[in-house]
């Protein structure tokens, strides 16, 4: 039987149940070369509100599912260099068409297809010539569980600030004569446990043991700008 392999390029960030899904699905069938999408400015990556977690900390988390398999290799090669600008419009700019070239020096198959969900990017790998299959989009996204983070790390910031009020003397009363008192951390648990049904238990650690980087986006405002369908980081888009 003849090798193909299978691209999937995402920005995989965090990494999630469906992100799993999808590469074991594809690793039944083909050689899979995940490219987790990295921006770059003067050798820096870029992170974002939208982007929170660097290429390292993405890498880890795919090699806490996937390290061991022979077929499933994991690459830094899908990287957009400052000025972004430069990689538009998609298609006709000649700095998109070395990217896919980057993209392709390390997959050893001759054939290959690529995996998406999403119909407007299935085009745009059609016209790369990189070989789209027709895909559903899964449900849960990398957005639904950064929204949902975010939203923790924010109330539990917002408790923390509370704790630290009732120290320094604030009124103790409300706890017993206020029945929504329990309310927030009704919500807060319920929150924890949404994110947590959303990725694999190994991601969860990752992400705790990351906490301090949900804590920062979480307080930031979104530097990320969508240009021709795509997201880049508002910093180096011009320079």
């Amino acid at each position: 039987m003849e090798n193909i392999a299978a691209l999937y390029l995402a920005h995989l960030n965090p990494v999630t149940n469906a992100h799993e899904k999808i590469i074991s699905q594809l690793a039944e069938h083909y050689h899979v070369y995940v490219f987790p999408v990295v921006f770059l400015k003067e050798g820096r990556e870029i992170n974002t509100r939208t982007f929170p977690f660097p290429y390292e900390l993405r890498r880890k988390m795919l090699l806490s599912l996937f390290d061991g398999h022979d077929n499933i290799d994991i690459l830094p090669n899908y990287n957009f260099v400052s000025p972004f600008i430069k990689y538009l419009p998609p298609i006709l700019s000649p700095y998109s068409w070395s990217m896919r070239g980057e993209i392709l020096r390390d997959v050893l198959e001759d054939r290959f297809i690529s995996y998406t969900g999403d119909t407007a990017e299935r085009i745009a790998l059609r016209f790369y010539n990189l070989h789209p299959i027709k895909a559903k989009r899964l449900k849960i996204s990398s957005s639904n569980v950064k929204e949902l983070l975010y939203r923790e790390a924010l109330e539990n910031l917002g408790k923390d600030e509370f704790n630290k009020n009732l120290k320094n003397g604030f009124d103790h009363s409300d706890r017993y004569n206020n029945r929504n008192y329990y309310k927030g951390e009704d919500i807060e648990d319920a929150l924890k446990e949404s994110w947590q049904k959303m990725v694999p238990k190994t991601i969860i650690n990752i992400i705790c043991e990351n906490w301090d980087i949900v804590e920062k986006f979480a307080q930031s405002v979104d530097k990320t700008i969508k240009i021709f369908g795509m997201k880049f980081p508002t910093e180096g888009i011009l320079n």
